[in-house]
């Protein structure tokens, strides 16, 4: 695959970016664009290695080698057609993707590994150039019916497959739009919602029906949506957020992270009634997690005009390289640096914030923390342990948690009667994806807990192969991961 020598004549080379004096002035993606030979040279750096390991990397079994090779021969329609075969979204996990696959990568025992995630945007950027994503409706319809509850990832994952094999599908959104956390989670500097909505396009084009502003559990009983369809799967995601349960965290500042991205997302979009404003303007920022969403808000805040951003992190700090206990092809806890954190964010790790400190009138103005260490112990979890005499005072007019998701919202389980794991994710077989209750299935997050778009893409495929196949009472002909058939794109 690629060229044979490759890795061996080119170095490893991403997008490179806008200054970010330029790019904090907007909310527009800032990545500048690879020339097409440039591409080419990355996709050369495949090693035609006897065991492509990158294949495990990817909870899609993308079939990376070959698109690489397929872009080393200028061969773009091609490299569309294997890359649609087993990720229908390639245009959001080129841009989104912590890319697994590169960690997997051979060529990453002791090289850069091969640029997979900004080949495969190229790709998926080239089909939609080129004009080659074109809906492709079924042949014929199998008179069966689905609803896709949540329009996420890993709903228009398995709406999509659920319509390719005939199948009429509904996709219901409780939200103004669809596109679930692509939409309302990720900021539009990372991800254009034009970039949705080409894609939305494409697919009601191919029959799937759209019903946003509708919430499952609400506006519409499940039990109705159950007599209603043939087949359910719920695709809600994991939202329960976590929360920081320490004195002062009712205080008028201390903010949900999502509440913060959620609402600056609708503000781009134009929308002008938002309720209440939350806006890092001018404020002393401190966002309280450092995982992607922090990440996340950090730089929103800086396109808002924060005075100072702080990024607080629990976690010890990593090291840019692969620790020792986390040995190749494993995914490795590395310190990760995002673009917005070179936007200018401070990082501090190992510390816990103790409480928030409020005015007479109920509102954040400074927070205390406190340095702490993991002990480690051999086969024991780490604990933590607070340093005795490092709690410091903090300036803080706007904190932003950013703790994660403990879980699935409840609501559509109850009404169905379906059961919960321990860590609140609605239960279902990783054999089937079906829940206790026959034709209810479910897929991404909600079923597995808060991960990434590409297992939330994958999640929905898999789920629509076992849907076709309870409504249809033979093994279904959608691919299962790996399966690599080259439908349609």
């Amino acid at each position: 695959m690629g060229k044979t020598t490759g890795f061996l004549e080119f170095d490893r080379q991403v997008e490179k970016y806008e200054p970010v004096e330029d790019r904090i002035k907007n909310y527009k993606e800032f990545t500048i664009p690879m020339e097409s030979k440039e591409v080419k040279e990355q996709g050369a750096r495949c090693m035609d290695c006897g065991i492509p390991f990158c294949h495990s990397g990817c909870p899609l079994g993308n079939l990376i080698p070959d698109f690489n090779d397929a872009v080393y021969n200028a061969k773009w329609e091609k490299a569309a057609t294997i890359l649609h075969a087993t990720n229908n979204f390639p245009e959001f996990t080129g841009r989104l993707c912590p890319a697994p696959c590169e960690e997997a990568c051979v060529l990453g025992i002791n090289e850069d590994p091969v640029t997979i995630e900004n080949i495969e945007k190229n790709i998926a950027e080239t089909a939609f150039e080129k004009g080659w994503v074109v809906a492709n409706p079924p042949a014929e319809r199998t008179g069966k019916t689905a609803a896709v509850v949540g329009s996420g990832p890993s709903g228009l994952a398995a709406a999509q497959q659920l319509n390719r094999a005939g199948h009429l599908v509904t996709v219901f959104e409780r939200d103004e739009k669809a596109g679930g956390l692509l939409r309302y989670g990720i900021p539009d500097f990372k991800l254009e919602k034009s970039v949705i909505d080409r894609r939305l396009k494409v697919l009601e084009e191919e029959g799937i029906i759209f019903k946003t502003g509708v919430h499952i559990g609400i506006d519409i009983k499940a039990d109705d949506l159950k007599k209603d369809f043939d087949a359910i799967v719920l695709c809600g995601g994991a939202t329960v957020r976590r929360n920081l349960p320490i004195e002062g965290a009712d205080l008028k500042g201390v903010v949900q992270a999502m509440d913060f991205l959620a609402q600056n997302n609708r503000r781009v979009d134009g929308i002008k009634d938002l309720g209440e404003e939350i806006k890092a303007t001018g404020k002393d920022v401190v966002v309280i997690g450092g995982g992607d969403t922090g990440s996340d808000c950090i730089g929103t805040s800086f396109r808002h005009g924060a005075n100072s951003v702080s990024n607080f992190e629990i976690m010890a700090k990593g090291t840019p390289e692969r620790p020792a206990d986390q040995p190749w092809p494993f995914w490795p806890m590395r310190l990760k640096t995002s673009t917005s954190h070179k936007e200018g964010a401070e990082r501090f790790f190992s510390i816990s914030t103790k409480k928030f400190l409020g005015d007479k009138d109920g509102n954040l103005k400074g927070l205390v923390t406190t340095q702490v260490e993991w002990i480690k112990k051999s086969g024991q979890r780490p604990t933590l342990k607070e340093v005795e005499g490092t709690e410091k005072e903090w300036k803080c007019d706007l904190a932003l948690l950013a703790l994660g998701f403990t879980g699935s919202e409840m609501t559509i389980a109850e009404q169905l009667g379906l059961e919960a794991d321990p860590r609140t994710n609605i239960k279902a077989s990783a054999k089937n994806y079906m829940s206790n209750v026959p034709g209810v299935f479910v897929a991404g997050d909600q079923r597995r807990g808060q991960s990434l778009i590409v297992w939330a893409i994958s999640e929905g495929r898999q789920a629509a192969h076992h849907i076709d196949t309870y409504l249809m009472g033979t093994k279904s002909e959608l691919p299962l991961k790996g399966d690599g058939d080259l439908p349609r794109i």
